[in-house]
């Protein structure tokens, strides 16, 4: 799994990358809000681990920009800022999960643990379409039937991305800044083949085109893992 860190403390720093490292993430580390900003524009990210009290930038104010922007990568906030008023800022800036300094290691991957739970980060098991249909994420297949049908790597993370989010309509933008980097991002047309591809492949009624606003996964299809 892909994580930014923001920490400026450096040993705090260099001991979560350590330890994170040792339990085979690839960790990118900074030290200030503005780098971290800049990153998460420039590349995509599984996790955020997002200090607070940091310089330039402080990481309620830049998580709050980044959701307000339309990027929802998953953030867990590292502070020593423990009050339930700062909890609950917080998670108003759009935080999946607030961890409290200081925090044993393991108490940190568990919460890692939890949000790949969640958000599907790095499941290589089959996601339940309906009672024929299932995406295979690990091999990009669509598995319909007795049929095996391929994807592209872009059209299966749009496929995941609508299954994750089927409690919204999910713009064409939302997925372009979720799922490439900002310097990467296709043109709106080449994001609504991908969806038409998939629409023709899995079936109409699964991705809702709800034209001028969107698309919606259809809720009455539940995803279930094995």
């Amino acid at each position: 799994m892909k994580i930014l860190l923001l920490e400026d403390d450096l040993i705090l720093n260099e001991i979560i990358e350590e330890y994170l490292l040792s339990q085979n993430h690839q960790i990118i580390t900074v030290f200030t809000g503005i780098e971290a900003q800049d990153l998460v524009y420039s590349q995509k990210f599984d996790l955020l681990l997002l200090d607070v009290n940091v310089p330039e930038l402080n990481g309620f104010v830049l998580l709050k920009d980044l959701r307000q922007k339309g990027i929802y990568t998953p953030a867990i906030f590292l502070t020593s800022l423990n009050q339930v008023n700062d909890i609950e800022k917080g998670f108003n800036s759009g935080c999946d999960d607030y961890l409290k300094k200081p925090f044993e290691l393991k108490e940190l991957d568990l919460r890692i643990n939890n949000m790949k739970r969640l958000f599907n980060l790095e499941s290589d098991e089959l996601i339940k379409i309906s009672n024929d249909i299932y995406l295979d994420k690990k091999n990009l297949l669509i598995k319909k039937d007795r049929n095996q049908i391929h994807l592209t790597k872009k059209e299966c993370e749009v496929l995941e991305y609508l299954i994750n989010n089927s409690n919204k309509t999910v713009g064409i933008e939302e997925l372009s800044l979720n799922i490439w980097a900002y310097e990467d991002a296709p043109i709106s047309s080449t994001i609504r083949t991908y969806i038409k591809n998939l629409r023709r492949i899995i079936g109409d009624e699964y991705i809702i085109n709800l034209r001028g606003v969107g698309y919606r996964f259809n809720k009455q299809w539940k995803k279930y893992f094995f």
